[in-house]
This record gives structure tokens, C-alpha cells and sequence, in this order.
């Protein structure tokens, strides 16, 4: 799928995020401009405490910037909405709801008809994998099936923006694989806007039409690199890894920064 360049579906300008603890303030994202076009797959990367998260829950709207503006599909974001899906690390799945009414919860919030909502969830639970689970609750599955209801349920409400924490950080090296495949596949066959957060490098080249490698805190933004790697992409592949040693090296100064930074708060200390 080739994203249409002449639509930003997501603008961030100028934005800077500030959290006040009880000692100090922490500046968390500082000046970050960024436009991502219709049908992209952006992945953030970069170490712990770069700001990655912030900047995604800040699309999301569930923690708007101190300064600047977010605006999707032409609207400044000042809240969640059902424009931009979230997908979590940790599932986020109701425990007492079965599968189908995991997936089915958001539709029937809408006020969508019962014969529709069904018709839905059937479709994606056939597409996902998942028809024969769908009268299982999610302490019966797997984490990687967990991740692919969670993953439905944001499907459902045809969110044309998927926002991924690093959903696939907590899985085995296979079921993730497995389910980096599927999302390729659900990004091209629905079309999504797709902003994926991870401190994977191969898991980056893997997935992205665009990497953008963020700093240590405060958040900027260090580069904006686009893959042009033909997919399914190869890791063993030489212009892969030629990439793979490119941003393994942008990433390690920001964690050299970050020991850095440490050390000098204990030395204070």
C-alpha cells in the first residue's frame, strides 16, 4: 500500500510536554514537528525515557502537550476519540467479557443494531483467527491471542488511526513474528494510519514505511528516516542490516546519554 502523500493524517507542531513532580519539573517532549500522511506506518524508537509513549498517549489525547498542537484529520486533538484506536502492551481486555464481547463492546457503546454488531464481530474474528475462541474469556488464551483480540476490538470501530504501545514487547520471539506478519497484513487490507511504538531496531526496519529515532529526555526528534526496503522484508538481508547498524548507533548515543545523565544525578547525590 502506497500512503497518500498530499493528506497529512496526523500533524504534531511545536509540541512540548512538561510533568510537574513534587521535586522539579521534568520536560518530557520538547519541539516536536512531525507530519504523517494518510495510510503511513511510523514507528517511534528510541531508548527508555526518550518521550516515545508521551508523544503516543499525546495523539491519543490522553495527555495533551503543555504547548504546541496535535490536529487528526484536520481537528486539534484535546481528547481521545474514535478517529485514533489504541492498542496496549498489556491487552487492556475486559477479564469477565468473553472474546466476542471484548470485540463487540465498543460497537454496542455506539448504539449500533444487534444483527450489525454481530455481523462485525464475526467478520473479524474470522479474519484475526479467532472464530473458534470466541467464547473464551482471555485468562484462557495465550498472550499473543490476547494481543490479536485486542487488536480486533480496535478494528472494530474502524478507527482510521491505530496508536500501538508496544504491543508486541511482552511476547515470545515467534508469536511475534507471527503477529508483526498480521499487522502488515491488517495495515494494507483496512488501510490504516499505523504510529507504533518500540526499542526494537529489527522490529522498526520490520514494520515501518518511516522510522523517526527520538532522544534521550528531553524527546526530540534526532532523525526521521525513510525505509525504502522492499517488502515481506528479509533481517538477513544486507541493506537491512546496513539500516539495523545505522539506527543501532543512533540509538546507543541516547543511551550513553542516558547512563550519563544518571551518573552525574548520583555523583550530586
Amino acid at each position: 500500500m502506497k500512503p497518500n502523500q498530499s493528506s497529512p493524517r496526523i500533524v504534531v507542531s511545536g509540541v512540548h510536554k512538561v510533568f510537574q513532580t513534587d521535586e522539579r519539573e521534568v520536560v518530557a517532549l520538547k519541539d516536536i514537528n512531525l507530519e504523517i500522511p494518510d495510510g503511513q506506518f511510523v514507528c517511534l524508537l528510541g531508548p527508555s525515557g526518550c518521550g516515545k509513549s508521551t508523544l503516543l498517549n499525546a495523539i491519543a489525547g490522553f495527555a495533551p502537550p503543555s504547548a504546541g498542537s496535535i490536529m487528526a484529520d484536520g481537528r486539534e486533538v484535546s481528547d481521545p476519540g474514535p478517529d485514533r484506536g489504541m492498542v496496549f502492551q498489556e491487552y487492556a481486555l475486559f477479564p469477565w467479557m468473553t472474546v466476542e464481547q471484548n470485540v463487540a463492546f465498543g460497537l454496542e457503546i455506539k448504539g449500533l443494531a444487534r444483527d450489525q454488531v454481530n455481523t462485525r464481530v464475526t467478520q473479524l474474528l474470522d479474519k484475526l483467527g479467532l472464530i473458534d475462541f470466541r467464547r473464551r474469556f482471555p485468562k484462557d488464551l495465550s498472550g499473543g491471542m490476547r494481543q490479536r483480540v485486542a487488536i480486533a476490538r480496535v478494528l472494530a470501530l474502524d478507527s482510521p488511526i491505530m496508536l500501538m504501545d508496544e504491543p508486541f514487547g511482552a511476547l515470545d520471539a515467534l508469536t511475534r513474528r507471527n503477529l508483526q506478519d498480521e499487522l502488515l497484513r491488517i495495515w494494507d487490507e483496512f488501510s490504516k494510519t499505523i504510529v507504533f511504538v518500540t526499542h526494537s531496531i529489527e522490529e522498526a526496519i520490520y514494520l515501518a514505511d518511516r522510522i523517526v529515532v527520538m532522544t534521550y529526555r528531553p524527546g526530540t526528534i534526532k532523525r526521521d528516516i525513510v525505509v525504502d526496503l522492499p517488502r515481506l522484508r528479509d533481517p538477513a538481508a544486507p541493506e537491512f542490516n546496513a539500516l539495523k547498524r545505522e539506527l543501532g548507533q543512533l540509538v546507543m548515543e541516547e543511551q550513553q546519554r542516558h547512563h550519563h545523565a544518571e551518573m552525574k544525578a548520583a555523583a550530586v547525590d
